[in-house]
């Protein structure tokens, strides 16, 4: 017997609703706008440099924010059926700003159809994961090359702002080494506690602020002195680094020969197979099956600082199994103990 539940929606989530689908379809007009003004030429008369330097005076919008809308303007105007999507609604903002980076009239219907199928919040990486299957390895380091930089601006308030755009695996080695040196630091904070006893959620910096104090670290010492081990899943459906990031096939291959290769068995149902210990700590290969089991932290979904937590906690149990450990981020980990031992204190 198959039985249908209905789920009313209240007046304010439609409400919600209706007004981010009306925003996207104002975006799909104001960016075909844009593009008309822009091929006018009508900007000139007023002495600007360019349409969106016009544009971003009279709009009262940053420079950077208006060229952005011009790129996706012009894009879409070479990808019909994406642009008659984003104007019916079928397709986000959002998502339409990620196409444009790759569609063209040859590809933009199958891109179409990954994106209709996947969130917003996981578009780039599924993308990123077509890419690597349909880009020739020779055009695909071209590019990667051509778009690599590092960049910063001195903002307002005197503090440096910048950003990175790296492949994959280059990347890898920059962020493993800092994450590395924050996990580092955690561990001498709750070594030096009072009492051996974690230190109290207020007193954590956000994960951002311990990144950029491992980074600090890392430079001001001459670069990394933790050992890191750079993980890369190759599954059937694909290459990934250990955070999901998608990665080329031929990058696995370049480096397979001086990498230490381990294998990891699944069962008939796709699940990796088990491994025990009684010791306190996970070994290599447990934390591996945890690691493909859970993929992402059990209680945010962050791929961010992934530990080992035991549930129930290894006190009580006095061993180590795979059914009993889960992948939790740092902070999630962190807000657990503390707030046991709030719990305990309490009684």
């Amino acid at each position: 017997m198959t039985r249908t539940v209905l789920v009313a929606r209240s007046p304010l989530r439609s409400a919600v609703v209706d007004a981010a689908r009306r925003v996207s379809s104002d975006m799909s007009s104001l960016l075909a706008l844009l593009v008309e003004f822009d091929v006018s030429g009508e900007w000139a008369f007023d002495g600007c440099a360019s349409c969106a330097h016009w544009v971003a005076a009279n709009a009262d919008v940053e420079l950077c924010t208006v060229r952005e809308w011009l790129r996706i303007g012009h894009a879409l105007r070479r990808v019909e059926e994406i642009a008659r999507r984003f104007a019916d609604g079928r397709l986000s903002y959002s998502k339409v700003r990620a196409l444009t980076r790759l569609a063209d009239a040859r590809n933009q219907h199958e891109l179409c159809a990954i994106a209709e199928r996947t969130p917003a919040s996981g578009l780039a990486v599924a993308l990123a994961g077509w890419l690597n299957r349909t880009e020739n390895p020779e055009a695909r380091a071209r590019r990667q090359r051509a778009s690599t930089r590092l960049v910063w601006r001195t903002d307002p308030d005197g503090m440096v702002t910048g950003s990175f755009r790296f492949p994959p695996q280059i990347s890898a080695l920059l962020t493993t080494a800092v994450d590395a040196q924050v996990l580092r630091a955690q561990r001498g904070q709750h070594a030096s506690a009072d009492g051996g006893s974690s230190p109290s959620v207020n007193k954590w910096p956000s994960l951002a602020q311990q990144r950029a104090d491992a980074l600090i670290a890392v430079i001001t010492a001459g670069g990394s002195k933790v050992i890191i081990e750079i993980v890369l899943h190759v599954r059937g459906d694909g290459c990934t680094l250990d955070d999901g990031t998608p990665i080329a096939g031929s990058v696995i291959e370049h480096i397979a020969s001086t990498a230490f290769l381990r294998a990891l068995i699944h069962d008939a149902e796709g699940r990796p197979i088990n491994a025990s210990s009684r010791q306190r700590h996970p070994t290599t290969r447990q934390k591996r099956v945890v690691r493909e089991r859970d993929r992402s932290c059990v209680d945010c979904g962050s791929s961010d600082l992934p530990q080992y937590d035991h549930q129930p906690d290894y006190q009580h149990t006095r061993h180590t199994i795979i059914e009993e450990t889960k992948i939790r981020c740092a902070p999630c980990h962190h807000k657990r103990h503390a707030k046991k031992t709030a719990d305990t204190s309490a009684q």
